[in-house]
């Protein structure tokens, strides 16, 4: 089991996130508050969380977007920014039914991540499959220099 150095700012974070999503609140940037002056951006209603790896090959971003149709799903890659996005629909009200609690997130989300610069962009595939999004983008292959050998005259 590998040794990972303990950082108390993480914890503080991860109690705010725990805390904001208990009463229901959207995280609005950095410590969930805005900083003074600034201004208001448009800010996701959740988050979906994901894991990135890396293979030899390729880098892999799986998100958790259950309830979520693949139609309604977005994914650009510009300048080494990829971007997930979409949109979760909230049922419809039923009239004889009476909610108790709600706890799951509804609304658009978005998620962007800085990509190295050894990839193929144009080769990323994804696939959609039980309410997890698969992105695979590949590497490069690595460009080799070119030996030339110059003569002496």
């Amino acid at each position: 089991m590998a040794m990972v150095p303990w950082d108390p700012w993480h914890e503080i974070e991860d109690l705010f996130d725990r805390y904001t999503r208990a009463v229901g609140l959207p995280r609005t940037g950095a410590w969930g508050r805005r900083a003074q002056g600034a201004e208001s951006v448009a800010v996701a209603d959740w988050s979906p969380r994901v894991d990135i790896s890396e293979t030899p090959a390729a880098y892999v971003i799986k998100a958790e977007i259950p309830e979520v149709k693949k139609e309604d799903v977005k994914i650009t890659i510009d300048a080494g920014l990829v971007t997930i996005s979409g949109e979760r629909r909230q049922e419809t009200e039923q009239k004889d039914t009476k909610y108790h609690r709600v706890e799951r997130y509804y609304g658009s989300f978005s998620r962007s991540f800085s990509l190295p610069g050894n990839v193929d962009e144009p080769a990323a595939k994804a696939e959609f499959k039980d309410g997890v999004l698969s992105l695979s983008i590949p590497k490069a292959a690595e460009a080799r220099p070119k030996v030339l050998e110059v003569k002496v005259q």
